[in-house]
């Protein structure tokens, strides 16, 4: 038996399902009831093969797309999303385009000739704001002077590490007792004993560099003192070469100005 639902449009959603009157006297229409009849309805055309369902709710049809299949992306239904593809601005076509004259170059002057314009930062010849600011010094400014160039380590910490009579103290043995955690560029750097803290262990001790404060402090308690050579410097082997050339001759030079001076007195 063919079947209609029927919609009404009222604030409150509602479904109403009515079989297919057969005495109607249109036989494709089913008859309103009453109870509808001074509410707004909407009155929808009876299949027989079908049942027709209108959704009239967020959860109805949240349900409705979770029930429908969903179709898998392929090479022939894959397409842009609406407004992703533009059509491009159409310059030098006609006044009547909106950028027929000068394309939104204006009509003189250096901007608008062909060629590189104007580079990066000019302001025309006066002072440009790059050379009127003033410049910080140190890191802030961008330069090496204001980098860190020790892996600084207080008195003080040694005293909490637990170190004992004899043991040895180095940027190793730091770093396994995790006293010290450098990383990036601070891994590469050497470590300096600074003097904040006193010490009553002695200790051998090898770092980088010792502050004054802290190499007083170290020999009135009688620690052994090391201290590690720097890291050579990457030079090129002809520069190391000439160098070695210019301390030969300059030390023989020397040598014969001091034997001159000898034999006159």
């Amino acid at each position: 038996m063919a079947s209609i639902t029927l919609l009404s449009l009222a604030p409150a959603a509602t479904f109403l399902h009515l079989p297919a009157s057969t005495a109607s006297s249109s036989p494709h229409f089913a008859a309103i009831p009453r109870s509808l009849a001074g509410r707004r309805a909407l009155l929808l055309r009876a299949r027989a093969p079908r049942r027709v369902t209108v959704v009239c709710s967020a959860a109805a049809a949240a349900e409705a797309s979770e029930a429908e299949p969903v179709e898998k992306f392929r090479l022939d239904n894959l397409s842009p999303q609406k407004g992703a593809r533009r059509k491009p601005k159409r310059k030098g076509r006609g006044i009547s385009a909106g950028q027929g004259a000068s394309c939104g170059f204006g009509m003189r002057g250096q901007k608008s000739r062909s060629g590189p314009g104007v580079r990066r930062g000019f302001e025309g010849g006066q002072m440009p704001l790059y050379r009127r600011l003033p410049k910080l010094r140190g890191i802030a400014g961008g330069m090496h002077i204001g980098l860190p160039k020790y892996v600084p380590f207080n008195l003080r910490d040694i005293v909490q590490g637990g170190f004992k009579d004899g043991d040895e103290i180095s940027l190793e043995s730091l770093k396994s007792r995790g006293l010290i955690n450098p990383s990036g560029r601070e891994r590469k750097l050497p470590l300096k004993i600074l003097g904040d803290g006193d010490l009553s262990v002695k200790l051998n001790i090898k770092a980088g560099a010792f502050s004054s404060a802290a190499k007083e402090k170290l020999e009135a308690a009688g620690c052994t003192l090391t201290v590690l050579p720097k890291r050579k410097k990457w030079l090129p082997a002809a520069y190391v070469k000439n160098q070695a050339r210019a301390e030969e001759y300059f030390s023989k030079k020397k040598g014969g100005a001091v034997e001159s001076d000898e034999a006159t007195t």
